[in-house]
């Protein structure tokens, strides 16, 4: 309480270091869990993906024939193949839009329409009840733009269903340049104990024995950190970063304090006082402005995630349990090595020069 500012000025920089950290997990993490869910409703059992494909759907364009979902819906128990396009626009927004053979893709689980219907022409789309709800809201028979072109809103669906904005795929596939081609194709299966079947006369099939084949489970699994690319050395760089940041200031804040109480570190030494209890006031005071810090960050990080959610409905931000735990234990052990040069120096200072500092 006796540098009331700079106390401030330590605990808001401690906070800004677990927000640093939560933020970044947020993100990524709610991002795949996302991906994992609108996967599991579109209601396909397969994917099938070129040779070429990129791990993450939507990066890689549209790489591979769209007859090629005929000649997979032609194999003994294929009961549903679907072509689909996607395609990461950034035009206004980072986002990724779905081009979709309606017919093949409704049949692999239905869409659930709150208004409107299905596409009635080339240009127009459907939208999920989440991004109807952006922008003050959205109708059907609204014009919005999809990749810089002008769309009518002809229904809006549940969530749920894999993408937020979908137009047929031939309009996709000739607004970026790849007519006749898709991403990826999905498979419904006749029966689920059929798919080991299935991945078998796919990789039998002449011209796909290349082709990347995965059930959704298979797919699911592979979406974690770890799989996902930049994922690990992104998070090792904000958490290095947050380390040196936390550390940097609690180093400053504490030297600065030991150096303004020379003369009483020195009354504390000449009443006895040992070196390790000298370390210990000064370690407790960074600890305690660190918990304190470590509580603004994660009430920030609540405050973050609630105006992201606000203006951004469309957009995840999900920060395990365990992560939170994880920031606050980062946090503290940086203020503690911040701190443990300065309680150092205090320890070692010489009651009769201390007592003559002024």
């Amino acid at each position: 309480m006796h540098r009331p500012l700079r106390t401030v000025i330590t605990m808001m920089a401690v906070g800004i270091e677990v927000v640093m950290i939560l933020s970044i997990v947020g993100v990524m993490i709610g991002m795949l869990n996302n991906a994992r869910k609108e996967k599991s409703g579109i209601g396909a059992d397969i994917i099938v993906e070129p040779p070429n494909a990129s791990f993450i759907a939507g990066i890689g364009g549209a790489p591979a024939p769209k007859a090629v979902a005929g000649v997979l819906a032609k194999l003994p128990h294929v009961a549903v193949a679907s072509p689909v396009t996607t395609n990461l626009s950034t035009i206004g927004s980072v986002e990724n839009i779905w081009g979709i053979d309606y017919k093949s893709y409704n049949a692999l689980r239905p869409f659930v329409f709150l208004s409107g219907g299905p596409f009635t022409g080339p240009n127009d789309v459907i939208v999920d009840d989440i991004y109807a709800k952006t922008g003050g809201g959205h109708h059907v028979g609204q014009t919005i733009q999809v990749e810089g072109h002008p769309f009518r809103i002809c229904g809006i669906v549940q969530h749920g269903k894999g993408g937020r904005k979908f137009i047929p795929i031939d309009t996709l596939d000739n607004l970026i340049g790849q007519p006749r081609h898709a991403s990826l194709f999905y498979i419904r299966s006749d029966n689920v104990k059929n798919e080991e079947l299935i991945k078998q006369e796919i990789k039998s099939t002449p011209g796909l024995e290349q082709y990347k084949v995965q059930t959704i489970q298979q797919w699911m699994s592979l979406m974690t950190p770890e799989n996902l690319p930049g994922f690990k050395p992104a998070l090792n760089s904000v958490i290095g970063i947050a380390l040196i940041v936390g550390f940097l200031v609690i180093f400053q804040s504490m030297y600065t304090a030991v150096l303004e109480r020379t003369r009483e570190i020195g009354i504390l030494k000449s009443l006895g006082a040992s070196k390790m209890y000298i370390i210990n006031v000064i370690l407790r005071e960074a600890g305690m402005i660190a918990c304190a810090g470590i509580v603004v960050g994660m009430l920030l990080t609540v405050l973050v995630r609630s105006v992201i959610w606000h203006f951004s409905p469309t957009f995840t931000f999900q920060v395990p349990v365990e992560w939170w735990f994880i920031g606050a234990a980062i946090a503290m052990v940086s203020a503690i090595l911040g701190a443990f040069y300065p309680a150092l120096k205090a320890a070692s200072k010489d009651p009769i020069d201390a007592l003559a500092y002024e």
